[in-house]
């Protein structure tokens, strides 16, 4: 539809009626018709066949190749039938048609190759012209950027060149003012805390617009506003501004301001402005540039205060080394400190006098020298769990070797000493408690001694009670019981009184008998202590109307009768102070046989109490009998930990390693 649209498209279809009409004037009727190409030397028909190249050629400009192919088609398909059937001589005819087709496709192709080249040859010029439309381009943008990188250099090492970053900025602000071709240059710095811009160096303004604008609140006014939002704010306008209206800024006579945020790590540092005094038009490479110049402004200013901020800290960590080297040297405590391999490289006094070497002598010593196969063996699994950082129950006891061969008890503190995160040695804080666990030793063995006394003065008691007063008040009982039965004529006076005498007889002989039981009961040296401990569960539950179970686990085993029989007050303590002042309607005893341990706790539901932090504080709060337990747990080198909490009952645990 759009070819048939085209004038020039129609000019094909004329020619092609005009030479075909031309070709064949004979049979359409055209009497006498002179041929021109007799003037030329060629058969009759020669010329017109020729006339076929006009149409074409004329499709290769108008249709392109695939026309040019159709109009051959069509010249071949008029020229063809006269060749064959009129032509006299056919061969020559058809030869003629051929070299007329031919030349037609050859003339077709020269000039399809001359269009290719042409449009090559423009293509050429046009992307060569297009190549150096962008190298202009990117040697303009080369040079603004050298001229930006070559000012930003130069700032840069302005403010690197001196510690007095005041003095530094002012400087600063006049360079910017030269760049931008400006009458003013202001530097904000933003104040996080605060939330406040403060004026830290200006140019081309006086002392009293730099009063006015020395504070600014973040999101107030023109440099509040772009500290807030971040972005580049051209002001033609400063009447919008009401610190504007004030004299000491207004008498600055500013009609145009590029103002620019400072941002450093996508946080604010401060703002940058350039102001003139008459009207200006601001451009984005204006923009770019002092943003650039903000941003390496702030940087600077950044690396300043952290410069500042390192500077303090290492005055300050001067002064803690200083401070923490006269306190390691002064120390009453001894310190010494190691390397991975063991080689000790610092010690002070406390600790030569501890081991009976100088310091000096010490750093030239492995701390293996200090210590025995066990010692070691303990150090090694400490080094290894601080190594590998898992928790370490400190402070621990360890033994060191003395110069003079005796032995020291310490009670020490390890830390690993790291640098870069890297593990390098350890620090050992110890302190002396030879003499301290001499005592404490000795203390536990009069401890002992007076349990065993105690003990042995109620197997006495209790078997004097047995023997001589529960026979004695047995015997005067049987006696009234005789006189009563051989005397059957009494006044019923005398009667009733010696049956309440035989009633208070029997009742003193068993409160006798139970006070003898709970002396030394003699089912514990008999059968030993789980049938003692189920005997006390029973009596207890039976003599206070309180519920008492005795849960055991694990496999039952014996203990020495010295064992036993601590263990055994241990619960019979418990039980009382459960009576006496818990108010519970339930107690519970489990005891827990395990490998190498064995685990004892009473729990009960009574009113609980308010626990100290410490359990050395249970005598001063008159709790004597948890005091006495805490003792005989220590006894057996056991450890006893209570849980109390008000309204909640109490919970006695307590851990024998035996």
């Amino acid at each position: 539809m759009r070819l048939t649209q085209n004038r020039k498209f129609w000019i094909i279809p004329l020619t092609f009626a005009l030479v075909g009409i031309l070709h064949y004037s004979e049979l359409v009727g055209i009497p006498g018709a002179i041929y021109p190409s007799i003037h030329f030397g060629l058969t009759r028909h020669s010329l017109d066949r020729t006339l076929f190249l006009i149409p074409i050629i004329y499709s290769c400009f108008i249709l392109g190749r695939k026309g040019v192919l159709i109009t051959i088609l069509i010249s071949l398909s008029i020229m063809l039938p006269r060749a064959i059937l009129i032509s006299p001589v056919p061969r020559d005819a058809i030869v003629e048609t051929a070299a007329v087709l031919g030349v037609g496709l050859l003339a077709s192709w020269g000039i399809w190759t001359r269009d290719e080249e042409r449009d090559k040859t423009r293509a050429a010029l046009a992307e060569l012209e297009s190549a150096h439309e962008i190298l202009q381009h990117y040697i303009q943008t080369a040079e603004r950027n050298e001229q930006r990188q070559t000012i930003i250099n130069t700032i840069s090492n302005l403010l690197g060149e001196s510690p007095d970053l005041e003095r530094v900025l002012k400087r600063a602000t006049h360079m910017v003012s030269e760049l931008m071709e400006a009458e003013i240059a202001l530097i904000f710095s933003a104040d996080e805390a605060s939330q406040e811009l403060h004026l830290v160096a200006c140019e081309g303004v006086s002392d009293d617009f730099a009063r006015a604008l020395d504070t600014i609140r973040i999101g107030e006014g023109f440099y509040g506003e772009v500290a807030k939002t971040t972005q580049p704010l051209v002001v033609d306008d400063t009447s919008q501004d009401p610190k504007f209206a004030l004299p000491e800024i207004s008498g600055m006579q500013i009609q145009t301001q590029l103002i620019v945020p400072m941002i450093v790590k996508d946080k604010i540092r401060g703002v940058l402005c350039v102001a003139a005094r008459r009207p200006r038009q601001f451009t984005l490479d204006d923009i770019e540039m002092l943003t650039a110049v903000g941003t390496q402004i702030a940087s600077d200013m950044e690396n300043a205060r952290l410069y500042e901020k390192e500077r303090l800290a290492a005055q300050r960590l001067a002064i803690s080394e200083r401070n923490y080297r006269q306190l390691f040297e002064n120390a009453s405590d001894a310190i010494w400190v190691h390397d991975l391999e063991g080689r000790i490289t610092a010690a002070n006094e406390a600790a030569g006098e501890l081991v009976g070497y100088s310091t000096e002598a010490m750093k030239r010593m492995n701390v293996e020298a200090f210590l025995s196969d066990e010692s070691l063996n303990l150090s090694s699994q400490i080094r290894r769990q601080l190594l590998a950082k898992k928790p370490v129950k400190q402070p621990y006891e360890q033994h060191l070797a003395r110069k003079d061969g005796s032995e020291t008890i310490l009670l020490v503190s390890t830390n690993l000493v790291t640098d870069d995160g890297e593990p390098v040695g350890f620090q050992h804080i110890a302190r002396d408690i030879t003499e301290e666990r001499r005592r404490q030793d000795s203390l536990r063995h009069y401890l002992s001694q007076i349990t065993q006394v105690q003990e042995e003065e109620r197997k006495r008691i209790a078997r004097d009670l047995h023997d001589d007063t529960s026979q004695a008040l047995y015997a005067l009982s049987r006696q009234v019981d005789n006189f009563t039965r051989d005397n059957t004529g009494l006044a019923p006076n005398a009667d009733a009184f010696l049956k309440k005498l035989r009633q208070q007889l029997n009742s003193t002989l068993e409160g006798i008998r139970r006070f003898t039981q709970e002396l030394r009961p003699p089912i514990l040296d008999d059968l030993g202590l789980l049938p003692a401990l189920r005997w006390q569960v029973n009596d207890f539950e039976g003599q206070t109307g309180i519920g008492a179970d005795l849960v055991i686990s694990g496999t039952e085993r014996r203990f020495s009768a010295e064992v036993e029989l601590t263990i055994f007050r241990i619960v019979q303590e418990a039980s009382r102070n459960v009576s006496k002042h818990a108010q519970a309607s339930k107690v519970e005893v489990k005891i827990g046989f395990g490998k190498g341990k064995t685990k004892i706790s009473i729990n009960d539901n009574g009113k609980g109490f308010d626990l100290r932090e410490s359990l050395a504080d249970l005598p001063r709060d008159g709790k004597l009998g948890l005091a006495g337990m805490e003792e005989r747990v220590h006894l057996l080198n056991g450890k006893m930990r209570i849980e109390s909490e008000l309204g909640k009952g109490t919970r006695v645990m307590i851990e024998l390693p035996i």
